[in-house]
This record gives structure tokens, C-alpha cells and sequence, in this order.
């Protein structure tokens, strides 16, 4: 690829291939769930036409995404990166795909049967790059390499597939292969670790006063293995480490990406930033300075800028005056060359898997596996086939407009109702149900008489910042306990807060735990921990109250 130095305009439209710009999986402007960051349909058509070369989907069900992915190839002939975040199954972002277990519920696993975690880990990943590929998607951002030792971390927690460089490594790989085997690129991320953190960086900047020689005996080996295992992409994350590195965060700074990853580690393939407009990046660095600055630092894709022009323009003017060799921008270029043509050799090796795409993106082997992974991660102790009929049931949720696991249908209220029980739903908004006295920090007396099961929704969330306190529910089992009013206890998601929860019940307590959110998962945990009286009563009058903490 040659061209004119002195062409301001052909630079710009090279250095556009370099953008992932968000944009909404619906089909409409009028649809968009977050209009400040998902561009208009005519600003991004505008925008390809310039030569953007990727974009991030988010919103709308699996039919929405197949016309939309459509109406992306046809703008641009095919030469564009569609990509989601989708590390837990096409369902978790699009409703009509399948919706999978956290990656740590296989970590869990991993502790008994290795052998078994792995095979799961690579269905894992061929069960994500089928669907991706019927829906249009050619780029997932996954899997996450960071290896959690941090069970307060507020944003990676459950996304992290284990919490040793040995788990990690091992079922990030499997993943890896799996997911590769649909034709679908890979992403490991966030370079160089975010698994220790206790600051969520899409709202503040994470500090780890890590040296290099730490990293190097733990957090870099899940990413030396996936490289040895040819993961496509790698993403930086938005962390400081001081020690090696005092000013710039990893996403900016050539001594991560370029030393580092490209010399020290060897990785020739794309390197993409995590989106620039998290506040761990955007409190201090505007769009253009931001994506220079990556740029600069060895990223060859520039992740949601918040300005995408502004980003463009910055960085060719760098490129036009000289300042940065325009060599610099071919190798960034060649290497999403590359990653493209990897995806189109795939379709040329496997034309029918193209062309079978139906509009029903589940198939019975999505759904038997899906399935089976809530099975094979459930743990109950105590079940029982008795359960107080006129009692209460606590729900807390973690976030009260997210919640697409809870209708008045869902396992989790009907199954409890249908045997009397009253729903009660506790959020972080509006009135609260607290005394603020640790010892007795729940008011009964705002509930109806009878005893109470307990279930808790809780994970890491980005954006949220926080997790669900369990400290406070811990006082709140042994509040219920000391007045005999308590039935049972289920735990959906956070393992952490579970292995702290049951701490604080006797043995002979019923009790489970689920890595998932989902409705499967709420029927199989209700079932199994409740078997005779939960799945067989007649539907009773459904009734939901809403309490908020």
C-alpha cells in the first residue's frame, strides 16, 4: 500500500479503518437505548463511507441483528469488523440467542473436573461463534483473561474464568479454540489485568502497584497463553500500574503495548483499546488526544472515541505533518487486513455453514448445552420438600432497569407464589426496608407474618460501581434466623457472596447457589432445592410488592 504523504484526505479515510464506533443493533434512531453513544443511522452510513472499519452493536433481539449486520455489509462491501460483547452467550446483548453461565461457573467446576471444565470451555466458545455468525457479528470481544482475586472487584468479578493464572489460562484457550472454529475472531482482554482491581474503570481510573516481575508470575500468563494459542486481538484495559509505568494507564502507554506486548511477549496481532469513552480514560483525555495517544502507544483499532472525527482528524494530522512515519499506520492497516481475510477464508472453506443461517438462532444442541451447564454448576444443600406456605419471598436484584431476568413469569416469583408465598422485590431506589442497626437490619414488621425465603440476585456490573453488601445480608440471615423465620436461601450469581452467606446458616438450612441469572436457572435452582412442593402446586393469584433499599 502506497500512498502520497501530502494526500490529507486519503489519510484520513486509512486512518478511519481504525475506529470501532457503538452503534445500536435496532433498526431505527428512535430505538437507540443510549442515543449519547450510539451514533444516527445517517452519521454512521456518513462514516463508513469515510472508511470506518469496525463497529460495536448493542440493543435489539437476534431477527433485528440479522438485517442489521446485513445493512452494515452491504454499506461497505463486506470490509468492516462487527463486533459485540457477548462473553456469556448472544443472549446476554440480543434476546433470541443463547444465554450462558458466567465463565466463573466453570472455573468452580474446574476445581473437581478440569478435564471436563475444558471440553465445556471450548463448547463454550463454538456455542458463541455459531450464533454470532448466524446473526452477521464476525468479531467477539472475548474471552476475558483477567484473572480475579479480588472478590469485591465491581466490574470484572464474575466475567473472569477463574481465579488462577492456571484456570484462567486453561479455559480462556479452550474458549478460544472453540470460537475460532466457527470462523469467528477473538479478543483477550484487558491487557496487561483487571482481575485485582476494586475500581469499576468505566467510572474512576483502577490503581495496581504491581511491578513488571509481578505481572509477569501471574497476571500476564492467561494472555502468553492465548497468544501461543493465536487469539486474534487483544484488548488493553484502562489501568494504571506506577510501577512501571507512572504516567500513562496501559491503554496509552507504549511501554505496555509496544515493549511489552509487541517486543517482549512477540504479539503481532491487532491490538484494540477498551471503548475510550470510560471515565478512566475521558475525565482527563479528550477524543482526539485520547486516540492519538493509543494510537501513538502501539493500538492499532481505536475503540468508541467519543468524537469520532475529532479522533480521525487528530491522527492524521500527526501522520500528514511527519510527526508519526506513516509506516506506522500500514502496519495497523495490515494487521486488520489480515484479520479480515481470515474471516473470508473461512466462508470460502465453509460456504454451507453461510448459507444455513435460519432466522431461529437457537438450535437444540444451544439449548441442551445451555442447559446442561446450569445443571452441572448448581449447588444445593438441603433440599427440602416443604416450604412454609403465606411466607415471604425477598427478592434483591442488583439493578432495578436491567433486570430481564425478573417478569412476573419468571421461575424465581411465580415458583415461590404458587405455594402462597408473597414476592417482595428489593432494589437500590426509593423507600427503603433498612434500620441501619447491623444486629437487626431488616423491619419485619413491613412484611406479612411468616417466614422468609431469601433470594439474591448479585454480580459485578460496569457502570454500577458497587456490589450487593454482604455484610449486610449477612445480619439479615442471622436476624432471621435468631426469630426462626428463616426457610431458605438461593444465591444467583456471585459465588463470593455465597460462600460468604452460608457461613452464617446450620446445616440443615436448604440453600443453593447459581453461577446464572437466567430463567432456566431460576427453575433448576427452585426445583431441585424445593422438589416436591415448588413445582407442583396450582397458580395462585400472582402479586408482586416492591421494596427498594
Amino acid at each position: 500500500m502506497t500512498i502520497n504523504k501530502h494526500d490529507f484526505k486519503e489519510i484520513s479515510r486509512l486512518v478511519a479503518e481504525l475506529l470501532v464506533i457503538r452503534a445500536s443493533g435496532h433498526l431505527f434512531d428512535s430505538q437507540r437505548e443510549y442515543p449519547e453513544w450510539e451514533i444516527e443511522n445517517s452519521k454512521l452510513k456518513r462514516l463508513i463511507q469515510d472508511g470506518l472499519g469496525g463497529v460495536i452493536l448493542l440493543g435489539g433481539n437476534t431477527l433485528e441483528l440479522q438485517k442489521r449486520t446485513e445493512i452494515l455489509r452491504n454499506w461497505t462491501g463486506n470490509n468492516i469488523l462487527i463486533c459485540a460483547d457477548v462473553e456469556e452467550g448472544i443472549g446476554q446483548r440480543f434476546p433470541g440467542g443463547s444465554d450462558l453461565v458466567p465463565p466463573i461457573a466453570l472455573g468452580i467446576l474446574y476445581q473437581n473436573r478440569p478435564e471436563e471444565a475444558i471440553l465445556l470451555a471450548e463448547e463454550y466458545g463454538r456455542c458463541i461463534g455459531r450464533e454470532a455468525r448466524k446473526i452477521g457479528l464476525n468479531w467477539v470481544l472475548a474471552p476475558v483473561a483477567d484473572i480475579n482475586t479480588n472478590k469485591y472487584n465491581p466490574v470484572i468479578n464474575i466475567r473472569s474464568w477463574g481465579e488462577t493464572n492456571t484456570v484462567v489460562s486453561d479455559l480462556t484457550c479452550a474458549f478460544n479454540s472453540g470460537l475460532c472454529s466457527e470462523g469467528i475472531l477473538s479478543c483477550a482482554k484487558h491487557f496487561p489485568g483487571h482481575g485485582d482491581t476494586s475500581i469499576d474503570s468505566h467510572l474512576e481510573l483502577p490503581i495496581l502497584n504491581y511491578s513488571l516481575e509481578e505481572l509477569k508470575k501471574r497476571e500476564l500468563i492467561p494472555f502468553i497463553r492465548l497468544i501461543e494459542s493465536g487469539v486474534d486481538s487483544i484488548m488493553s484495559g484502562h489501568v494504571l500500574l506506577p510501577k512501571i509505568d507512572s504516567n500513562y494507564p496501559a491503554t496509552l502507554s507504549s511501554i505496555f503495548l509496544n515493549n511489552l506486548l509487541r517486543k517482549d511477549l512477540k504479539y503481532n496481532g491487532l491490538v484494540v483499546t477498551d471503548a475510550l469513552i470510560m471515565k478512566a480514560i475521558s475525565y482527563k483525555y479528550g477524543s482526539g488526544e485520547a486516540a492519538l495517544m493509543a494510537f501513538k502507544a502501539g493500538a492499532d483499532l481505536i475503540m468508541m472515541p467519543g468524537k469520532p472525527y475529532e479522533a480521525i482528524s487528530t491522527i492524521s494530522n500527526e501522520i500528514y505533518s511527519g510527526k508519526i512515519p506513516i509506516s506506522r499506520l500500514y502496519h495497523s492497516l495490515e494487521r486488520r487486513k489480515v484479520a479480515l481475510q481470515k474471516i473470508n477464508n473461512y466462508k470460502k472453506n465453509f460456504p454451507a455453514k453461510e448459507t444455513n443461517c435460519s432466522l431461529e438462532i437457537i438450535d437444540s444442541q444451544s439449548i441442551n448445552f445451555s442447559h446442561s451447564l446450569i445443571s452441572k454448576t448448581i449447588e444445593v444443600r438441603n433440599p427440602q420438600a416443604y416450604i412454609e406456605i403465606n411466607g415471604t419471598n425477598i427478592i434483591q436484584i442488583d439493578e432495578l432497569f436491567k433486570s430481564t431476568y425478573l417478569a412476573k413469569g419468571s421461575p424465581a416469583i411465580l415458583l415461590p407464589q404458587n405455594i402462597g408465598c408473597e414476592t417482595v422485590l428489593l432494589h437500590s431506589l426509593g423507600v427503603s426496608p433498612w434500620t441501619n442497626k447491623s444486629s437487626t437490619p431488616l423491619y419485619l414488621d413491613r412484611f406479612r407474618k411468616g417466614s422468609f425465603l431469601i433470594q439474591i440476585f448479585s454480580r459485578g456490573n460496569p457502570f454500577k460501581g458497587e456490589l450487593i453488601t454482604h455484610e449486610l445480608w449477612y445480619n439479615v440471615l442471622r436476624q432471621l434466623l435468631k426469630r426462626n423465620l428463616l426457610s431458605g436461601l438461593v444465591v444467583y450469581g456471585s459465588h463470593y457472596l455465597w460462600n460468604d452467606l452460608v457461613k452464617a446458616l446450620p446445616d440443615n438450612m436448604p440453600c443453593a447457589y447459581t453461577p446464572g441469572y437466567m430463567l432456566e436457572a431460576q427453575r433448576q435452582v427452585l426445583t431441585t432445592l424445593f422438589p416436591n412442593c415448588i413445582s407442583s402446586k396450582q397458580h395462585l393469584k400472582q402479586k408482586v410488592d416492591v421494596f427498594t433499599s
